[in-house]
Formats: structure tokens, sequence, C-alpha cells
């Protein structure tokens, strides 16, 4: 990633680098069309976590109390990465997956259009 300095040679220090994270990586969560969570989710997460397990665990976890959630039927979930369609191997890693540290993971519930159908 690119940095514009407002000094000419300045150098920092990364300070969420993925080696400043212990062997985990972070990865942004966003469920469009879904306001009750005005942008993606920001969590640590172990780069060889099968993704099947990011769909059964981390992502009840944060977005289980949307009383849309357990209407989701994970079988037409659209997942977009870095905005473009892809279709997860739920048996592979997040790593296998393409998802690396600060990637960006989206998903599309095509039959629910947010709470009271206010979703864009």
């Amino acid at each position: 990633m690119s940095v514009k300095a407002i000094r000419p040679g300045y150098h920092g220090d990364m300070k969420d680098s993925v080696d400043k994270f212990h062997g985990q990586q972070l990865l942004g969560i966003g469920w469009d069309q879904h306001l009750m969570y005005a942008t993606p989710l920001c969590v640590p997460l172990p780069p060889q976590m099968p993704f099947g397990a990011l769909v059964e665990q981390v992502l009840p976890a944060l977005f289980g109390q949307h009383p849309q959630f357990a209407q989701i039927d994970w079988s037409r979930v659209q997942w977009l990465r870095a905005g473009q369609p892809f279709e997860p191997a739920l048996d592979q890693s997040l790593a296998d997956n393409g998802l690396a540290h600060k990637s960006v993971l989206r998903f599309r519930t095509p039959e629910l259009a947010g709470l009271y159908g206010v979703g864009f």
C-alpha cells in the first residue's frame, strides 16, 4: 500500500503489519445491505482456519444478533473477495481461498434485503 507523507523521505513503522498479530491476520467481513453493521467488521483470524469454520463459528458470533441472520440460506449466498465474486472452498483454509492479511470479504444474501427491507 502506498503512503503519501507530508515530509519527503518519511519512513514510518507500520503498526498493523501481519507480524504484529501473533500468527493471525486481519480480515474485514461485511454483510451487504444490512445496515445494522455500517462497515465491515475487522477480526484477527488464523490463515489456516477452514472457510467452513468461518461460516459456522465466526459469522454467527459477529452477525448472529441480526434478526435476519438465522434466515440465511447459505447455499444462495454470494461471496465477494476484494470486490470480485468468488466461490469459496469450505474445506480449504482462508489463505487457500485467497484471503490474506487485511483482505475484505463481503457476502450478499439475495433473499434478504436488510432489516425491514431498507437495504440498498
